[in-house]
């Protein structure tokens, strides 16, 4: 099987479009190129100073998010732990029930 060359402006393209994404394998699977290459030329990129993905890293700022959307995560964390919390004394419970019902066994189950 021959191999096949990709132009540098192709792999550039591709590189920025998995940056921008944030996963590399939609983008391969889109483009039909083997994932390996793919990472092979992400790596590349972030090594050999490509100009392009160079710069393209450089404009790329960290998010953040609104005092408005702070405070809903904030409450959407709060809500998280409390199921969580819940959960956990529901199995500690279940666990005591258990125990209760086959009392020779260890785990209290066979």
């Amino acid at each position: 099987m021959k191999r096949q060359r990709y132009p540098k402006t192709l792999k550039e393209q591709l590189v920025r479009e998995v940056q921008e994404v944030g996963n590399a394998v939609p983008v391969a699977k889109r483009h039909g190129i083997n994932l390996k290459t793919l990472y092979r030329w992400i790596h590349e990129s972030k090594h050999k100073a490509w100009d392009v993905a160079a710069d393209d890293a450089k404009k790329i700022a960290p998010y953040v998010p609104s005092p408005q959307e702070f405070r809903q995560i904030e409450k959407e964390n709060d809500q998280l732990k409390k199921i969580l919390g819940e959960k956990d004394l529901e199995i500690a419970i279940l666990r005591d029930l258990v125990k209760k019902a086959r009392p020779g066994s260890p785990t209290g189950l066979r």
